[in-house]
């Protein structure tokens, strides 16, 4: 796919549409770093004198116009990081005054459009609907720029469409992680191992099923490693279980040891008898945990092990976090994941969304890894093996 090293951009309207979905507590985010990872392909189209119209989505409004899901804060912090003036129209996507906002920029000016799940049409299942706001955004510009690599998974107007109706390219962020994926899908360095947590199995099945072929070793921890653990035999008490996934988890196991893929699960947990950071709360055998507690953090024996496990490894992917890291009792699991990266001096990509955001929260300085995804849910279709039709777009 072309980049926007292949652009002539001088002079010329721009559409790029950024992911910018970052999270807001009573309307102040909290975390900016998809608006940082934004910036060098915002700050190269400005430098070449590009009139920049800046696209993204926040939340799931659900095509509607609702306030508590403007971007006008993300506007705010763009400009700040920019040192620029931003033009922003609040709950005005392509409207009247959104087109004047465009039509004002001088080469080198930003706009930030509204929210574009505002309109129905961004997200529409249905092909004309979907096109007919795609050809909304599409007259707003000359060039389309697709950066905004979180979303590249969805088949949405602002992802899908507009590269049809416009010269298009790739931005800095979306290249540099297709490069990045790259060397975890092919010719990759071992061993290779793979770190997995969050909530549920079910949102891993895919990438669970294709690493088996891939990976060398697959560590388990997060709300999902209970449902592995009830697979094998074990109580796991109050903790989170997907009763309907254990025969597939049954199986993952059954070919992990016929194609010798090594299967690492905690040995140990931390479960508190409520989800509550002051809750009574203790280490305990992961083949023991009490009929009363459930599991928030694997313990303390089960973050020594995977980082010994990931010690050797030449080549580490870790999405999702070993357990309810924004609560300080349970952050640990997580933080000895994270530092057994660094420390394992692999190539590390940590696969976006609670991850990155718990590498941040925590302290750890994003330059210890080698890579920091802005799309998990991309980040992990990609490795599913499937096709992402933001990606499909840009294509040539």
């Amino acid at each position: 796919m072309r980049t926007i090293d292949d652009l002539d951009v001088a002079g010329r309207r721009v559409l790029v549409r950024a992911d910018l979905n970052v999270p807001l507590q009573d309307g102040t985010i909290t975390d900016d770093g998809r608006i940082r990872a934004s910036l060098p392909t915002i700050e190269a189209l400005r430098s070449r004198g590009a009139k920049v119209i800046v696209c993204a989505h926040l939340g799931r409004p659900k095509g509607e116009v609702k306030p508590e899901f403007s971007l006008a804060p993300v506007a705010g912090r763009l400009g700040e990081l920019l040192g620029a003036d931003v033009a922003f129209q609040p709950l005005d996507v392509v409207g009247d005054s959104a087109r004047a906002a465009v039509d004002g920029l001088a080469d080198g000016g930003v706009a930030l459009l509204e929210n574009l799940r505002f309109e129905p049409g961004e997200t529409s299942k249905d092909d004309a609907d979907r096109g007919a706001f795609a050809d909304r955004l599409a007259v707003l510009a000359e060039i389309y720029v697709g950066d905004g690599f979180g979303a590249v998974h969805r088949k949405h107007a602002s992802v899908y469409d507009v590269p049809e109706r416009l010269p298009h390219a790739a931005g800095g962020l979306i290249a540099a992680e297709v490069e990045v994926l790259k060397r975890l899908t092919e010719d990759v360095e071992r061993p290779y191992a793979v770190a997995l947590g969050g909530s549920k199995v079910s949102d891993k099945l895919g990438v669970i099923d294709n690493l088996l072929g891939k990976a060398d070793r697959i560590l388990i921890g997060g709300g999902m490693v209970f449902t592995f653990l009830k697979a094998q035999g074990h109580e796991v008490g109050e903790s989170l279980l997907e009763e309907d996934q254990l025969d597939t988890v049954r199986e993952y196991l059954r070919r992990a040891e016929e194609t010798g893929v090594e299967f690492v699960l905690p040995v140990d947990i931390v479960a508190a008898t409520a989800f509550a950071a002051d809750a009574d709360h203790g280490v305990v055998a992961a083949d023991a945990i009490p009929s009363d507690r459930l599991g928030l953090d694997i313990g303390p024996e089960s973050g020594k092990l995977f980082a010994a496990r990931l010690a050797d490894a030449r080549t580490v992917f870790w999405n999702g976090p070993m357990g309810v890291f924004e609560m300080e009792p349970y952050s640990h699991g997580t933080r000895a994941v994270a530092q057994g990266l660094i420390d394992s001096g692999a190539f590390t990509v940590v696969g976006g969304g609670d991850s990155a955001a718990a590498v941040r929260r925590l302290g750890f300085d994003e330059a210890a890894f080698s890579h920091i995804s802005t799309g998990g849910g991309a980040s992990l279709e990609y490795l599913e093996g499937r096709t992402l039709p933001g990606l499909q777009a840009l294509e040539d």
